[in-house]
C-alpha cells in the first residue's frame, strides 16, 4: 500500500514537471514568434534536440538503435511529430497562451474517435461522453461574434489531428520497439522532414535569438522522458491529470509577461474541454 502511495507520489511529481516544461515550452514559442523566429526555423531546431539527445547512444553503439522491423511505422510517427509541432508552434500567433493550450488538449478526443477504426479498441461510454464534452467546450469557446482567430483555432486543431498519429502509431511501437529506437526515429524524420523548409524560412539570428533556440532544444525532449518516466512509477489513473496543470502555469505566465486574458466564453469552454479530456484520461487509465 505505502509503496503504492510512495509511487504515485513520484510518478505525480515527475508529471507536475512535465506540465511545467510544457509550458515553459509554451512561453518560448510565444517569445521566439515575438522576436520574429519563423515556426520552421522553430521546428528544426526543436527536431534538432531530439536528435541530440540520443546522439550518445548512437555514438556507443552505432546504427543498431535504428533497427528496427517496422520502418514506415516510424516514419508515420516521425511525419507525425513533425506536422503536430508544425502545426502547435504556429498556433501560438494568431492565439494566446491560455486559448492554444486549452485546443491542445483536444488531441484526445480525436484519439478517441481513431482508437476503434484504426486499432480496434473499443471506446466505452466514459470516453464517448468526454468526447463529446470536449467538442461542446470548443463550440462555447468558438460561439458567433468570438474575437478568437479562425486561422488560431485551425492549426491548433490540426496540430490536435495529428497528435492523434503520434498517440496511435507510439502505442504499437511500444510493443515492438525500445524508447530509444523510438526516440531516434523521430529524430531523425523531424530533423530531415523540417531541414528544407527551415532553409527556405531562414533569417539572420540574434545571439539571444540562438540561445533562446539552444534552450528549447535542449529540454523539449524532456517532456517525453517525464512523462513516460511517470507512469512508470505511478498508477496512470492517478497522475495523468497532473498534465493538466500546464494550463494554469501558462495562462498565469501568459498574463504577466504577455498581458493576455483571455475573454469571458474562453474559461466557461476550457473547463468544458478539460472535463470531457480529464473523463477520458481517467477512463483510459483504468482501462488498461
Amino acid at each position: 500500500m505505502l509503496n503504492g502511495v510512495s509511487g504515485n507520489l513520484r510518478g505525480g511529481a515527475l508529471m507536475a514537471a512535465a506540465a511545467v516544461l510544457f509550458a515553459a515550452e509554451a512561453l518560448a514559442i510565444r517569445l521566439m514568434t515575438e522576436r520574429g523566429i519563423p515556426v520552421e526555423v522553430q521546428v528544426f531546431f526543436r527536431s534538432l534536440g531530439q536528435l541530440f539527445w540520443v546522439a550518445p547512444l548512437v555514438a556507443a553503439t552505432g546504427l543498431v538503435v535504428f533497427r528496427t522491423t517496422r520502418p514506415g511505422l516510424h516514419l508515420l510517427r516521425g511525419a507525425s511529430s513533425l506536422l503536430t509541432w508544425g502545426f502547435y508552434y504556429a498556433s501560438f500567433g494568431p492565439l494566446d497562451l491560455a486559448t492554444a493550450t486549452v485546443l491542445s488538449f483536444t488531441n484526445v478526443m480525436f484519439t478517441t474517435l481513431l482508437a476503434g477504426p484504426v486499432l480496434g479498441e473499443r471506446v466505452d461510454r466514459w470516453r464517448w461522453a468526454g468526447t463529446i464534452a470536449g467538442f461542446v467546450g470548443v463550440a462555447v469557446m468558438l460561439r458567433p461574434g468570438t474575437t478568437i482567430s479562425a486561422l488560431g483555432v485551425g492549426l491548433a486543431v490540426a496540430s490536435a489531428v495529428f497528435w492523434c498519429g503520434i498517440t496511435l502509431s507510439s502505442r504499437v511501437l511500444a510493443q515492438i520497439d525500445r524508447n530509444t529506437t523510438i526516440m531516434a526515429w523521430v529524430g531523425l524524420v523531424t530533423t530531415a522532414g523540417s531541414a528544407p523548409f527551415a532553409a527556405m524560412a531562414w533569417v539572420p539570428l540574434g545571439l539571444v535569438d540562438l540561445l533562446i533556440l539552444l534552450t528549447v532544444a535542449g529540454f523539449a525532449p524532456g517532456i517525453i522522458w517525464l512523462i513516460t518516466s511517470a507512469y512508470r512509477y505511478g498508477e496512470a489513473s492517478a497522475i495523468a491529470p497532473f498534465q493538466y496543470l500546464r494550463l494554469i502555469v501558462v495562462a498565469g505566465f501568459g498574463w504577466a509577461i504577455f498581458h493576455e486574458v483571455p475573454d469571458g466564453w474562453t474559461w466557461p469552454g476550457a473547463a468544458v474541454i478539460l472535463a470531457g479530456a480529464l473523463v477520458i484520461t481517467v477512463a483510459e487509465a483504468r482501462r488498461r
